[in-house]
């Protein structure tokens, strides 16, 4: 008994957190759903904190989210998970790159790093 009254504990804290990341990214719980690969239903007893996902389900759900699964689970965050992109497109863009091969990441970190400087440049130029 204790067990199940731990977990109720910490699905509800779960349940409470997967809810408003959802609403922040104004993704509807089928769309989740669809990203994450299971049924609008799983969806809906996460957040009521009737179930609690896999290990693999809940590494989707923070990916979907733009969280760590730590953050989900206990509510934890490191840096990078405070670091979080606002520009859905973009995030979507990073995502992508991951998937490239090396050379061509380095090339994308170059440009972005070339457009940086230009900025930092121009703002004191500004001054």
């Amino acid at each position: 008994m204790q067990q199940n009254k731990g977990q109720k504990i910490i699905a509800n804290g779960f349940a409470e957190r997967l809810r408003a990341l959802r609403r922040q990214t104004n993704l509807s719980q089928s769309e989740l759903s669809k990203i994450v690969g299971v049924h609008s239903i799983h969806i809906s007893r996460y957040e009521r904190g009737i179930s609690k996902p896999n290990s693999g389900t809940l590494k989707k759900l923070a990916e979907a989210l733009g969280v760590t699964a730590d953050y989900l689970i206990e509510g934890k965050t490191t840096e990078a998970a405070k670091a979080r992109l606002e520009d859905k497109e973009l995030l979507q863009m990073f995502k992508e790159i991951e998937k490239l091969q090396k050379e061509d990441k380095l090339f994308v970190k170059r440009v972005i790093d070339a457009l940086l400087t230009k900025e930092k440049i121009q703002e004191l130029a500004r001054r």
